[in-house]
């Protein structure tokens, strides 16, 4: 049988936004819940078509594949989380949470934001796929302390507002709401005497260098990610740094898709009497025969030189388009001879074009 649509599933719309597609998921979550629906195979059923809906369209890298290919792009890529391991109380204290102005989460749940770097390539890097060195923010465990935030000779202690939980729970009439402790910010601990060289912090800033690798195909918009190395939070897992692609006009080269279009002059005695010219590709210079009787528009396919995707290795094409480069700066004597070429010629034989455009101008007149 085949799949509903996500965006169908959390009755959403394509360009909602990732609150919209939370709060979508929350309202499936809090109906079908196995939790909450014992008996009910049906309900269980479509709590995990949701929670797959979610999984996949919560993830940047997955949506995008999602809404290029459908379900084929996100095929093993994850096919929705175990529905055992998402809490009915979790759900409901985070819709609480929200109204007593924080919000419920668990320190295995907390994590840093994800950071986005723009990342400009030429059109052969997008095409051919490179690898690029860029220098990020980032932090370093604190020597002086050993990450504890703690002044040399002294240690964090235990917060007592929340006994080293780093949750506090709340009661709101029938509903009891677990909370992150306002104290210790969900650490656990509190510093008394906090480490003059990182403030507290337990990690001082520096820039580090990554090594990303751009695959084959990459176009504007698209995004690479670099698990782990987004906003740094102390006792937490850190977020996730999308390297956002922007590619650079090519003087040469327009792309559409797979296919690269190139416009190219040809000189005019080529175009007549046949011959070659030497065209660009992302990679050398090949050389394109020209039939004889060439006339300007005529477009030429140069297979396998184009661009490929990414998730399809296969290139596209070169589409050359030829315009006749009519001569300038003649002097008397070429002047002389071309228009002793001229007499020569047949005006009906050897301009098949003009001719029938003469004649179609005479039917208007008549």
């Amino acid at each position: 049988m085949s799949k509903r649509d996500y965006y169908e599933t959390l009755g959403v719309s394509r360009d909602a936004s990732a609150n919209e597609l939370k709060k979508a998921f929350k309202k499936k979550a809090m109906k079908y819940h196995p939790d909450r629906n014992p008996d009910n195979p049906e309900a269980s059923e479509k709590f995990k078509e949701a929670a797959e809906a979610y999984e996949i369209l919560s993830d940047a890298e997955k949506k995008s594949a999602y809404d290029q290919f459908g379900h084929s792009g996100v095929e093993g890529m994850g096919g929705g989380p175990n529905f055992n391991d998402i809490n009915i109380n979790d759900i409901f204290g985070d819709i609480f949470g929200d109204v007593f102005g924080t919000r419920s989460q668990s320190r295995r749940q907390r994590r840093g934001s994800d950071l986005q770097y723009n990342m400009e390539l030429s059109l052969k890097e997008a095409v051919l796929g490179t690898r690029k060195k860029i220098k990020i923010p980032s932090h370093t465990q604190c020597v002086d302390c050993d990450g504890s935030g703690a002044e040399r000779g002294t240690s964090p202690s235990q917060c007592s507002n929340c006994n080293g939980m780093g949750q506090v729970r709340m009661q709101q009439g029938f509903f009891s709401v677990q909370q992150t402790c306002s104290v210790c910010s969900g650490s656990g601990q509190v510093i008394k005497e906090r480490c003059k060289s990182c403030r507290g912090v337990g990690a001082v800033k520096e820039n580090k260098t990554l090594s990303v690798t751009i695959p084959a195909g990459v176009d504007n918009g698209d995004k690479v990610r670099l698990s782990g190395e987004g906003e740094w939070m102390k006792d937490f897992q850190p977020g996730d740094l999308y390297v956002a692609i922007r590619v650079i006009n090519n003087p040469l080269f327009n792309r559409d898709g797979r296919h690269l279009y190139i416009d190219a002059p040809i000189p005019f005695e080529i175009s007549i009497v046949g011959g070659s010219v030497k065209i660009p590709t992302l990679e050398n210079t090949i050389s394109l025969k020209i039939p004889p009787n060439t006339q300007s528009g005529k477009v030429f396919k140069i297979k396998g030189k184009g661009a490929a995707m990414v998730r399809d290795r296969r290139r596209g094409d070169i589409l050359c388009r030829v315009t006749v480069e009519t001569p300038s700066n003649l002097d008397k004597q070429q002047i002389k001879l071309l228009n002793e070429f001229n007499k020569s010629l047949n005006q009906s034989k050897n301009f098949p074009g003009t001719d029938t455009f003469l004649k179609a101008i005479s039917k208007i007149k008549d």
